[in-house]
């Protein structure tokens, strides 16, 4: 899986260096966090319901954690991450009654997960990883589950130029859509459905209105593979 070490070093300074690589949209991370996580759950109410309880796969410093109470409202939200810097301020900063946050090594899936999350983390796992990756989220998931995979669109200019302003993105090995479909496929997923965001930025906030119609368009920052663990009882 993702190496930890190599963000321990960025687990305090991580907000500033993503706050300076994505100054040019004109937006700060928490518009995309919150962006993410309002369009996943639109996708939730059309494939059934939202989830009782969260895993966030990479979940890094924890900041998503709010937007999950917020938008899904979970009973419960699990934060994983091979990075034993960034758990240790995730606990700091974010833990609470309902949210746990953990060392990727020190949760072992039991296959009782409603939904699986994780944004930005594949580019940063060498592709003789990826399978193993995949699958640890596969049996994190209940049968039913479902795992949203977020990933940088590498078809669209403005995410190459963020990433190689962004220092710990840099030696990232990009992930098409293509790429990770395949990927999720081989693991034992079904794709439900694929969808891109974030086409406009600040300066062309006025036509913000249409970016849902335009999901199916290869064109936004960032795309979403929403998959499904198989419920083999139900088939």
């Amino acid at each position: 899986m993702s190496p930890g070490s190599e963000f321990d070093r960025f687990a305090e300074t991580y907000e500033q260096h993503l706050a300076r690589a994505l100054a040019v949209s004109g937006e700060d991370s928490r518009y995309y966090a919150r962006g993410r996580i309002e369009f996943l759950a639109a996708c939730l109410r059309e494939v059934g319901g939202f989830p009782r309880n969260v895993l966030d796969f990479g979940c890094g410093p924890g900041s998503s954690a709010v937007f999950f109470d917020e938008i899904l409202s979970p009973q419960t939200y699990v934060g994983v991450d091979p990075s034993g810097e960034s758990i240790r301020m995730a606990n700091l900063k974010h833990a609470g009654e309902h949210r746990l946050f953990l060392p990727a090594a020190a949760y072992q899936p039991r296959g009782n997960i409603d939904l699986a999350y994780c944004n930005g983390v594949f580019h940063h796992i060498p592709r003789s990883q990826q399978g193993e990756t995949a699958d640890y989220v596969y049996r994190s998931l209940r049968p039913g589950g479902l795992f949203a995979f977020w990933e940088n669109n590498p078809w669209n200019p403005g995410t190459r130029y963020v990433m190689a302003r962004c220092e710990f993105d840099r030696d990232a090995v990009f992930v098409s859509p293509l790429y990770a479909a395949a990927l999720l496929r081989k693991a034992g997923f079904e794709v439900l459905r694929r969808d891109f965001l974030f086409i406009f930025p600040r300066m062309l906030h006025r036509f913000r209105r249409w970016e849902r119609r335009l999901a199916g368009l290869p064109v936004g920052a960032q795309y979403q593979i929403l998959c499904r663990k198989p419920d083999w009882e139900r088939l």
